[in-house]
């Protein structure tokens, strides 16, 4: 049952963490940038604050780049100067200051840059943007969708290329997804299932946080026989260990293991079930429920 699993698997995040904390394999900051490389555009994951994940997204035809939630302008900065691009614009997922909170020092490092986002409360925003608007950054054309839940001005970023890919702010993270501080289940599930979920399979997520491994212990806590779960569990511990950043995942991957990914399938509706005496499974309440477990994890 969900109730029980949860319990155990709560203990285990706490001795793990403990663990981690000794070995000092969660020293976040000495993770390395690390990149992935498509036909037209390159992605730097530039690790900042404690836990949470900026980007570059680069094409590679123009040398042109946005910086996507720079919460630590320098470090981003650096990391554009180490591949010879210059910066044009900020891509801001939400209004959060370990997202936005870099803004105005960036735009005071970079002045002539844009700031786009989907909320009047980012910090040094020049255009708010609306739902499938196009962003040009070089030649590439990213495109703007909204995802009201984690915030009610939250977006996300969307690029095609060879594979496409997503940055999803505090909307998907692997394995898991946003604290409804301002949305409610009905918004997220939205924004999982027929925003990020319509899209193709082998999409690229790029999430803000580094939060793979708790979320896998919850997913694991909830839905208790599945094996991607468990062998993802053994990935992202060993990418720990070798301080190496857990993303990119991909909306495929994610449907196999995020449990916020799957409460329209059997064993989320079984175990919801079971845990709340109920005889319907709507799947925006089975989310709703999982989140708030979540919150308490």
């Amino acid at each position: 049952m969900i109730n029980n699993n949860h319990q155990v698997l709560r203990r285990t995040t706490l001795l793990f963490n403990t663990i981690i904390n000794n070995q000092k394999l969660q020293q976040y900051k000495s993770f390395s940038s690390s990149s992935t490389i498509l036909k037209k555009m390159k992605v730097i994951v530039v690790p900042v604050l404690t836990d949470n994940y900026s980007y570059l997204l680069i094409d590679e035809s123009t040398n042109k780049a946005a910086a996507i939630d720079p919460a630590e302008p320098e470090k981003v900065i650096d990391a554009a100067k180490k591949e010879n691009v210059e910066i044009e614009s900020i891509l801001t997922t939400h209004h959060h200051w370990d997202h936005a909170g870099g803004n105005e020092k960036m735009v005071s490092l970079l002045p002539n840059i844009k700031v786009y986002g989907g909320d009047e409360r980012i910090g040094a925003i020049t255009k708010i943007l609306q739902d499938n608007e196009i962003v040009k950054v070089g030649n590439l054309n990213v495109k703007t969708l909204k995802a009201p839940a984690h915030t009610t001005g939250h977006v996300l970023y969307y690029i095609k290329d060879d594979k496409g890919c997503i940055f999803t702010g505090d909307t998907l993270f692997i394995a898991g997804c946003g604290r409804l501080f301002e949305g409610n289940p009905e918004m997220m599930y939205n924004a999982l299932y027929n925003v990020i979920g319509k899209l193709p399979n082998d999409t690229l997520v790029y999430c803000g946080h580094e939060y793979t491994y708790k979320n896998l212990l919850f997913a694991e806590s909830v839905d208790p026989s599945n094996q991607s779960v468990k062998e993802a569990l053994e990935t992202t511990k060993a990418k720990l260990k070798a301080n190496e950043p857990t993303v990119p995942s991909t909306i495929g991957k994610e449907k196999q293991i995020n449990p916020f990914m799957r409460v329209d399938t059997d064993p989320l509706i079984e175990s919801y079930k079971k845990a709340t005496n109920s005889t319907t499974s709507n799947p925006i309440d089975i989310l709703g429920y999982i989140r708030k477990l979540k919150d308490n994890f």
